[in-house]
């Protein structure tokens, strides 16, 4: 993050904003940018990529179906858009220690342990750790005993658009987004590809309910698609992965989407 935090002092913050003064390095300075930035950044991705997704991917005959609520997209980004703000708080925490020299985030390759092959790895081990935690995180919110505090209001969108990406609970959001922070913290990381992975991450978040169930046949026993995450909406104990199906095969919770077998949403809007 302390690479976004360098463009916005030299181009915007100091120039601009701040008083003389104020050091970049300032604690409280840092603090106030980063709740600026990470509100701003949050913001702007969930509603660029999700009109992206809701103009030119998601379709539209899914809001005939009898379980898409009345004034759904717009419930779901006032939802998002209250939510994000309590999300950006403990999240500038873990941000203003990556800034402040924390994290094993490293700014060159030559820094990397194993040159360019260990920006491969580490992209690769990202996923995989990432999504090991969310399946176990996700699964945890569905116990009967913490369900209907943290996690029920993202299960009111049982037809999801790409504005349901975001739409959670404050507690839910930030612990589903957890992994992604922590990671940089255990595991080497360049800070290039750290952002490039965040807005992966984003992408991938509002992909998996933009309602597109189309899947290449060789990859739909391992990658979590928008046909497996609309089941999890429906159905509610199966397919807690978010980008791959192997910790649910692992885990019991895997289900084959019923979208690919024509029993799907869409199915249903076509009897109807």
């Amino acid at each position: 993050m302390d690479l976004v935090l360098d463009v916005a002092d030299h181009y915007v913050l100091t120039p601009y904003v701040y008083p003389s003064s104020w050091s970049e390095d300032g604690l409280l300075r840092q603090t106030l940018s980063l709740l600026l930035l990470t509100n701003l950044g949050a913001a702007l991705l969930y509603l660029g990529l999700g009109m992206l997704s809701y103009c030119f991917v998601f379709d539209h005959s899914l809001m005939e179906h009898p379980q898409f609520l009345e004034n759904q997209v717009q419930r779901e980004i006032r939802y998002a858009l209250t939510s994000l703000p309590w999300i950006s708080l403990p999240t500038v925490a873990l941000f203003l220690a990556e800034v402040r020299g924390y994290s094993r985030l490293y700014d060159s390759v030559s820094d990397s342990p194993l040159g360019w092959p260990g920006l491969f790895l580490s992209m690769l081990s990202f996923l995989f750790f990432t999504d090991m935690c969310i399946y176990w995180i996700h699964r945890f919110l569905h116990h009967k005993l913490i369900y209907k505090f943290f996690h029920k209001p993202h299960h009111v969108w049982k037809i999801p658009t790409p504005f349901a990406s975001h739409a959670f609970h404050p507690v839910d959001g930030f612990l589903q987004g957890l992994p992604y922070h922590v990671y940089p913290f255990l595991f080497p990381l360049h800070k290039l590809l750290y952002l490039a992975l965040y807005v992966f991450v984003n992408i991938w978040t509002i992909s998996i309910h933009d309602g597109d169930y189309r899947v290449p046949s060789a990859l739909t026993a391992v990658i979590n698609g928008s046909a497996h995450h609309t089941d999890h909406h429906l159905f509610f104990d199966y397919n807690y992965g978010q980008y791959f199906t192997l910790w649910d095969r692992l885990g019991g919770s895997y289900r084959h989407p019923s979208a690919l077998m024509g029993k799907g949403p869409k199915d249903l809007i076509w009897k109807l």
